[in-house]
Parts: structure tokens; sequence; C-alpha cells
């Protein structure tokens, strides 16, 4: 007779920064009584071997694999067993799309920045004729697609460097938007880096220069007036429908919170007791419960 063993939960992975969140994960399951399957490089094949083959199953996949194309056959048994996928690739892609979140953004009433969409340089070579005045002295220019600031162009203030910004990735379409001013809060800008996990949201305190973190406490959130940044959050949540995402919010001096970057899936998990510019540790530490807990509802 040949046994199979099921987990309750796949979690592949390879990058050496998510180490940390892994081992949160693990303690997370233990203190859940989840089971957990590892897959990374060391085990892949073998890994994916006893899974077509029927000898290892999971009811629920958490994908840290970030695109890693060797990963791939783990989703697609996934998808085609119909387990749960957290972030399923496809509802990524979706979501990470700019244009296609602000306009979803709009339509269901949050605040964005002003914003002209270009439709991509391929497709449309020679742009008919924009009217940037609204969008002030200097303004910002981002690809629809790709995260960690990659082909956005900040301080812009010429139609010039509108033009050769949409070469860089001639098949995207690019988003021009006025920059936005944040109001104080005491000494700090009120920018916010929110972090979403299975229906709990994570406030930050965010610089989006040196991009360190601090959490938005109880007291300041009562004090600065900052639930807002809750509501806005699992609004956001209810359009993309991800399991787990950041966004950043930021609050004007006319009381708007303005959603300034709309969904980043694939978080960052460094911990800020390890990289300057992390996670705070403590915020990382409930999205590795609140994903286990997903998990075990899924049982």
């Amino acid at each position: 007779m040949s046994w199979m063993t099921c987990f309750d939960l796949c979690l592949p992975w390879y990058w050496e920064y998510d180490d940390d969140f892994v081992s949160m994960v693990e303690a997370a399951c233990v203190a859940q009584d989840v089971s957990l399957w590892q897959i990374s490089p060391a085990n892949l094949l073998t890994s994916i071997t006893a899974l077509y083959k029927g000898e290892i199953i999971f009811k629920t996949l958490l994908d840290r694999s970030q695109g890693d194309d060797r990963f791939t056959p783990i989703d697609r048994w996934a998808r085609e067993h119909r387990v749960r996928r957290m972030n399923p690739p496809e509802l990524s892609a979706w979501s990470e799309d700019k244009t296609t979140m602000h306009l979803e953004f709009i339509q269901a009433g949050l605040y964005t920045p002003y914003t002209i969409l270009l439709a991509p340089f391929v497709e449309q070579p020679v742009l008919p004729a924009l009217d940037l005045t609204p969008l002030g002295h200097n303004f910002v220019i981002k690809p629809s697609n790709g995260g960690g600031g990659e082909g956005v162009v900040m301080g812009a203030s010429s139609l010039d460097q509108i033009l050769h910004a949409r070469m860089e990735f001639p098949t995207q379409k690019y988003l021009v938007q006025a920059n936005v001013m944040p109001k104080m809060l005491g000494e700090q800008p009120a920018w916010f880096r929110i972090y979403y996990a299975a229906n709990e949201c994570y406030p930050c305190w965010w610089d989006p220069e040196t991009h360190i973190h601090a959490v938005v406490t109880a007291e300041e959130e009562a004090q600065y007036g900052l639930s807002r940044l809750r509501g806005d959050t699992l609004r956001i949540a209810s359009l993309c429908r991800l399991d787990w995402f950041s966004t950043e919010i930021a609050l004007t001096e006319d009381g708007r919170f303005i959603a300034v970057d709309y969904v980043n899936d694939g978080i960052d998990t460094r911990i800020q007791s390890k990289a300057m510019d992390g996670v705070p540790d403590e915020v990382i530490q409930k999205i590795a419960q609140q994903l286990v807990m997903l998990a075990k509802k899924s049982l």
C-alpha cells in the first residue's frame, strides 16, 4: 500500500532575506497546529516530483518563490487541484497594474493624485497634446507595472521627460501624477505604509525618502484621527481581493487621505531589527500569524 502525506500549508521560498519571515510562519504553524511543508531550491526537484506523483499534497499555498520559473509547477498543481492559493499570480498581476487600480480606486470613491494615463509607446508612439498644467511644477512618471521604484521618474517637469520615460518600458501603460504633499503631524510627515493580511491592517509611518518605518500607535491613531487609514485599506482589499499586500496613503493639509501607491504585492519581508529600512518585526510577525490562521480556516 502506498502512503500519501498531506500538509496543511505549503511554503515555497528561496530569497535569503525571507528567512525571518519563514521562521515566523514556522512558529505560527506550531502555535496553531498547522502542518507546514517548506520547498526551497535544495528540495525543489524531489518535492515537485512527489507532488505530481501524488505522494505529497497540500491544502493551502503561500508562495514566496517571487516569479522564479523553477517553482511554477507548484502553483500549476495547486490551481489544477483547486486548493487555496494566497495571492494567486493571475490576481496579483491584475491588482499590480497601477492603471487598472487607479480607475478602480476612483470608482470606489478613494482619493488618488491628479493623474494623466498614457497608452504604451508601442501602441501610441506619438502622443496627442497634453495639458500638464494641473500637475504643477514637477510630477512623477511611473510605468503601470513593476515595483521597487523601477522605471519611476521623480521630480519630472517637462513633456520631453515623459516622452523618453515611455520608451524605457515601451509595452507598458504609464501614469503621470502630481506630487502629493503630506501635512506635518508633530514632527513627522503624514505619509503612511499600511500592511494588510487577512482582514487585519497594520498602519506604519513611512518616510518616502529613507523608507524608514515606525508603527502607528493606538494613541497616535486616536490623537491624529487616522482611523481612515484602516478603512481605506480595507476598501482597497475588497477591490484587489489579495490576501496580503501593502499600500501607501498620505494625509494632506486639506484633510484628504490620498492613495499614493496603490497595491504592492510581494511584500519585502526584511525585518527592521536586521535592516534599517525593513518592516517593523512585530508587523511581519502578525502578518505571518494572520496568514497561518487563514490557512487553518481553509482546512
